[in-house]
């Protein structure tokens, strides 16, 4: 049965969402930049550090991953940055 939704591969990275990683002293011009980026599908990509195993076992009640989903943690600071730049639909 296909899945109601899947990630398109083929989508560009249109715009970062929120301020630059560096801009939020969550950076030093390295190449461990946690961010967020909107897709030209209008979709989004969450760049942060995988943390999967250390969560899946004890994911709350409801939540779930499929073998193809990983999950990943992003300072706070890049989310709360973000807010604005989401839109509300």
């Amino acid at each position: 049965m296909p899945r109601p939704w899947e990630a398109d591969a083929s989508a560009e990275m249109r715009r970062r969402v929120g301020r630059a990683p560096l801009s939020l002293g969550v950076d030093t011009a390295g190449p461990d930049c946690p961010d967020i980026w909107e897709l030209d599908n209008g979709d989004f990509a969450v760049i942060g550090r995988e943390a999967t195993d250390a969560y899946r076992d004890r994911l709350p009640p409801g939540v779930s991953m499929s073998d193809d989903e990983r999950l990943v943690v992003i300072p706070r600071s890049i989310l709360t940055a973000a807010k604005p730049d989401i839109p509300d639909t």
